[in-house]
C-alpha cells in the first residue's frame, strides 16, 4: 500500500507542478520529502487512516487545481475518486480506491 500512496502523490504533483520542457520530477525529489513510502509506511503501520487521507487529500487538491478544477470532465471525475478515499473505513477501502486514483492519475499524465 505504501508504494501505491507514494505513486498517487507523485502523480499528483507531476500534475500540479511538471512543466513542458522541465526535468520531470522524481521520487526523490524535495517536493515529495513528506510524500515517500518510508513516510507513508509508518502511517500504514499505525493504521492511521484519517492523516493518510489527510496526505493524500493535499496532493489530490493540488492535481484537481491542475486539471482546471471541478467543473471540468477530468476534474469531476478525479473529485468522484477523491470522495470515495476520503470515505474510506477501512484499510481495504482505503487500498482499493488508491487503486482507482493510481489507475486515473496515470491515465492523465
Amino acid at each position: 500500500m505504501e508504494l501505491s500512496l507514494e505513486t498517487v502523490a507523485l502523480f499528483s504533483l507531476k500534475l500540479a507542478y511538471e512543466k513542458e520542457g522541465d526535468s520531470p520530477i522524481l521520487r526523490q525529489d524535495t517536493i515529495m520529502g513528506g510524500y515517500q513510502k518510508d513516510e507513508f509506511g509508518l502511517l500504514v503501520r499505525k493504521g492511521d487512516i484519517e492523516a493518510i487521507q489527510l496526505k493524500m487529500g493535499e496532493c489530490l487538491n493540488l492535481a484537481l487545481k491542475a486539471l482546471g478544477g471541478a467543473d471540468t470532465p477530468l476534474g469531476r471525475e478525479l473529485q468522484k475518486l477523491a470522495a470515495c478515499l476520503s470515505c474510506a473505513e477501512t484499510m481495504g477501502a482505503l487500498d482499493a480506491s488508491l487503486a482507482a486514483l493510481k489507475d486515473y492519475l496515470k491515465d492523465v499524465q
